[in-house]
């Protein structure tokens, strides 16, 4: 089954699975501990794990594509990603 996936889309998926688990870990953690302030502190922690599965995803992407795109291309993407992160902080 994975032969038809072409690698990066299978790792780009994968991480964005990795992502989701991580996500329902957290929602079950806070009901776990059933506390506001325990809740804040895991939700704040997952403030780190969004922008870093992104730029992960994005360079594996960018790596999959690389013959067949330019330079500026290049550019423009990492670019983009980089004001989503800001946008995102700065938020």
């Amino acid at each position: 089954m994975f032969a038809l996936f072409e690698t990066a889309i299978l790792f780009m998926a994968l991480f964005r699975i990795l992502s989701g688990s991580i996500e329902i870990f957290a929602a079950l953690l806070m009901l776990k501990f059933n506390e506001v302030e325990k809740a804040l502190i895991i939700n704040s922690s997952l403030a780190f794990v969004g922008p870093l599965i992104l730029l992960t995803t994005t360079a594996i992407g960018i790596a999959g594509m690389s013959s067949k795109i330019s330079i500026s291309k290049f550019f423009w993407i990492f670019l983009g990603a980089t004001l989503i992160i800001y946008g995102i902080k700065k938020g």
